[in-house]
């Protein structure tokens, strides 16, 4: 049985080198008696040695899926550098501000020493690396090409995290749209409107129709603003909970989605590439098809791919092709269906679908920034009508009063 390894830690240490000069820096050990020795091995006579705090802003801080991402391919650029394994952990442990992220490098480093397998490690983490990663690490471990298979699975994390980096900011932008126009309306009508509405009051003659209403929904704001504040926050939170707990509304949700236009598109061309992408991926590591269809149905992220993968899985596994399958369902694209016919037949299925992910996440790619150079425009022609609009019913009264005048 293998000796459970010491646990390290990072020191902050200062010192003086051979010619006397001062020298300061970080250096991870076991305990504060080993950095001395280690740093006396160097050459430095250590004169302060402390354990690294941790921050109260770091300590909070959330791995994030682009940190698993990077740990991956440091990983694979260690193994196809010969680095050993467990001096690659020191090394991008080392490597990352985030103290979390660190402290997760360290344990997956003990359970390695401690004999457990790189695979068997990283399913302790499940919050981290899911059984896709997990498999395909083991499949690099059992076949003796982890090199290889860490390599694929750091470009397929890589890209994954692209995409939906991508989809984000497509829908980042409608959604700014809506708040810059609702927050400027409301300051205008609870703040500016009034203002006028005290001089109309001298008038003493009936104001336009679009003035009163302008005038309306100011004075209902300003009665209730509070309250349609608190239920716009509890819609929100409706919202989520609702999609949080309901899968019936998840679904409604991701069917509704893809028939929103522009952004309907951007997500269904996202999903045929994770389809395409995390399929390859699978299948180049030699795991069989119909296994490698369990992964990727959960991985295209929407109801309609994820229930069309689902009928492709039942097909392929009575024996049909896996173009005809596809091509059945009608959700994939006709370009998609005809690359996995010529995969299938030329043998090279897992570089065909390779081709049509990176062929629909430049798709992505492109569409995400026609949407921003178009909601530029459309920002301002929003906010020009509202404001605009606002005015023009604030000056109405004036107008007329000038012509009877």
């Amino acid at each position: 049985m293998a000796e459970k390894a010491l646990k390290t830690s990072v020191f902050l240490f200062e010192g003086t080198d051979r010619k006397g000069g001062k020298v300061k820096g970080e250096l991870s050990g076991a305990n504060t008696a080993l950095v001395k020795a280690q740093l006396r091995k160097q050459g430095i006579n250590p004169t302060k040695v402390r354990k690294k705090g941790i921050s109260l802003l770091g300590k909070g801080k959330k791995i994030k899926p682009m940190d698993i991402a990077l740990f991956t391919r440091q990983m694979a650029t260690m193994m196809g550098s010969g680095v050993p394994l467990l001096q690659s952990f020191d090394i991008i442990a080392e490597g990352f501000d985030n103290p979390n992220m660190k402290k997760l490098v360290e344990d997956i480093k003990q359970e390695v020493a401690a004999g457990n397998s790189l695979a068997n490690s990283l399913r302790k983490k499940p919050l981290y690396f899911d059984d896709l990663y997990c498999n395909l690490v083991d499949a690099g471990e059992q076949s003796g090409a982890l090199e290889t298979l860490l390599d694929r699975v750091a470009t397929y994390k890589e890209k994954t995290e692209s995409l939906k980096a991508k989809i984000k900011k497509a829908m980042t932008y409608p959604i700014a749209v809506i708040v810059v126009a609702v927050v400027v309306s409301a300051i205008l009508l609870i703040k500016v409107v009034p203002q006028f509405q005290t001089v109309f009051s001298s008038f003493g003659a009936e104001l336009p129709a679009f003035t009163q209403m302008v005038i309306g929904l100011s004075e209902i704001l300003q009665k209730w603003w509070f309250i349609i504040l608190l239920a716009l926050f509890a819609l929100a939170f409706g919202l989520r909970e609702a999609h949080r707990r309901s899968e019936k509304f998840r679904d409604s949700a991701d069917r509704l989605i893809l028939k929103i236009p522009i952004i309907g598109g951007i997500i269904y061309k996202s999903a045929v590439a994770r389809y395409a992408r995390t399929l390859s991926t699978t299948f180049a590591a030699g795991v069989p098809l119909v296994e490698a269809l369990d992964s990727v149905s959960g991985a295209t992220g929407n109801v309609v791919f994820r229930s069309a993968v689902s009928k492709i899985k039942q097909d392929v596994s009575s024996g049909t092709q896996l173009n005809f399958s596809m091509r059945t369902t009608g959700v994939f694209p006709s370009m998609a269906v005809q690359m996995a016919a010529i995969g299938e037949e030329s043998g090279s299925l897992d570089s065909m679908l390779d081709k049509v992910a990176s062929y629909y996440e430049e798709e992505v790619d492109n569409a995400v920034d026609n949407l921003t150079t178009l909601m530029e425009p459309m920002i301002m022609a929003v906010l020009g009508v509202l404001v605009g609009g606002l005015i023009i019913a604030m000056y109405l009264p004036i107008f007329q009063l000038g012509s009877v005048v």
